[in-house]
């Protein structure tokens, strides 16, 4: 496999496929099946978040091998309206689609790293990794 892939998201199944590219990769890394499914889960919210608020966008995947770690370095990446509060939406229980609100402050808890960055009009990026423990 590739050291670093990307899907694109453009429609519901693309969330599918984001997800299970990221988990084998995953897998291929060494993460544990608790790892796997946490990893998932965070696609999941990202790729959902891309499909329900912006005109397209994608995730990829990129592993890092250091001298001392490994893991899983996931970039979700969209054209759209951008995000005008990132302190509010990275609130716990904030929503706007309708949801649980655990979205973007629940990647954040699953993941090791977490950056954000959104420019109103343009889009956003997310940057998360997950280390092999």
């Amino acid at each position: 496999m590739d050291p670093r892939s990307c899907v694109n998201i453009q429609k519901e199944w693309d969330i599918v496929g984001a997800r299970q590219l990221g988990r084998e990769m995953a897998k291929e890394i060494g993460f544990g099946t608790v790892d796997q499914a946490r990893i998932a889960t965070a696609i999941s919210e990202l790729a959902r978040n891309i499909y329900l608020y912006a005109d397209h966008g994608q995730i990829c995947f990129e592993y890092i091998n250091t001298k001392s770690k490994k893991g899983i370095l996931m970039t979700a990446v969209d054209v759209g309206p951008g995000i005008k509060d990132v302190s509010r939406v990275m609130q716990d229980g904030y929503t706007t689609s309708g949801g649980l609100g655990a979205g973007l402050p629940g990647v954040k808890r699953l993941m090791d790293d977490f950056d954000i960055e959104s420019t109103v009009g343009e889009g956003t990026k997310i940057k998360a990794i997950k280390w092999v423990k």
